[in-house]
């Protein structure tokens, strides 16, 4: 690799991918991939934390990697693959197991909800996600990792144990920092606007799949929680206008816009022509992505052969920090 600086991050195929994951995460990868190494994953060994049904897996996976490719992620710039086809994640996570404390794992925001949520099923794997998240990172000695606000518990805790590998065995890792998006950050539920928008809420009203109908993604805005207000405005922090501010965010998001300039346009208008014209921004926003998805996906092979291509790429940057991990922990290499 050359001298650019290193981005590593990645998407779990457990779900559609949202508006949210494109505004928040995958258009900013696309602006990064000229600047930067970027190597980009197919999470799918964080998916089964949770239980899967194996044929959903193995088909989003693809379906992941189509969307990535629609949305303008080019395989000839980065390192596209998929977790799993490189054990050395695995490798690593176990080694980094052995240096995370239990105390650090239980302060984890994202084990408690998810315990919450499947109490049925609260394994080790939930407990040492965190662990292979590092692993990931840790893994290509990547410089940057582009999360979400909600995320950099997972960057904190992995420079944690880069920091205190390091203090043990000398300068074997790269200590990351979090990229926060300069737009798009943080987009909302359409139902619950003080949430955020997520792939697994069980109100499809909530959230915009890039795998949706046109007509679909329409009536979703259309019938987005507003307030009785009837006003127009964008007010940071106020949850009694947290609908409104959210539709601006994504108007704003995908026109390029500021939220400034298009509040003041519609300054005086009434929600109704306002959410109509945000539903014709997003669809003409999704609708080349899908086009260009449905042409991806149709060729399976085409497929198969960036993965194969980038699994061998991303083994090949990974062995030098496994072969390194391995030296100095005492293993024979």
């Amino acid at each position: 690799m050359d001298d650019k600086k290193i981005i590593f991050s990645g998407v779990q195929p457990s779900g559609n991918l949202t508006l949210g994951n494109y505004l928040g995460a995958i258009k900013n990868w696309v602006k990064l991939q000229d600047e930067y190494n970027c190597i980009y994953a197919m999470m799918d060994m964080h998916t089964i934390t949770v239980r899967q049904t194996p044929a959903d897996i193995r088909r989003r996976t693809f379906e992941v990697l189509a969307l990535y490719i629609a949305c303008g992620i080019d395989p000839e710039k980065v390192t596209l693959f998929i977790q799993s086809h490189n054990p050395a994640h695995a490798e690593l996570a176990w080694v980094l197991n052995c240096y995370t404390y239990m105390g650090e794992l239980q302060r984890m925001t994202q084990f408690k909800d998810k315990s919450s949520r499947h109490a049925e099923n609260i394994n080790a794997g939930l407990f040492t996600y965190p662990v292979l998240m590092a692993a990931d990172i840790l893994l290509y000695q990547a410089d940057f990792v582009p999360v979400g606000k909600d995320q950099m518990q997972h960057i904190e805790i992995c420079r944690d144990i880069a920091e205190r590998f390091n203090a043990i065995y000398g300068d074997v890792f790269k200590v990351p920092e979090g990229m926060l998006p300069k737009v798009g950050a943080n987009i909302m539920s359409l139902q619950e606007p003080t949430k955020k928008m997520s792939k697994s809420d069980e109100n499809p009203k909530a959230y915009i799949s890039l795998m949706d109908d046109m007509n679909i993604i329409a009536k979703k805005i259309k019938s987005a929680v507003t307030d009785s207000e009837g006003v127009i405005e964008y007010r940071e922090g106020d949850e009694t206008k947290a609908g409104v501010n959210n539709l601006l965010s994504i108007m704003s998001a995908v026109t390029g816009r500021e939220i400034d300039s298009i509040a003041a346009e519609y300054s005086g208008k009434g929600y109704g022509d306002f959410k109509g014209d945000v539903a014709e921004a997003v669809v003409e926003c999704i609708r080349p992505i899908r086009q260009e998805y449905d042409r991806l996906i149709s060729d399976k092979q085409y497929l198969l052969d960036i993965c194969a291509k980038g699994a061998e790429s991303a083994a090949r940057i990974s062995q030098r920090t496994i072969k390194k991990v391995y030296k100095k922990v005492g293993f024979v290499v």
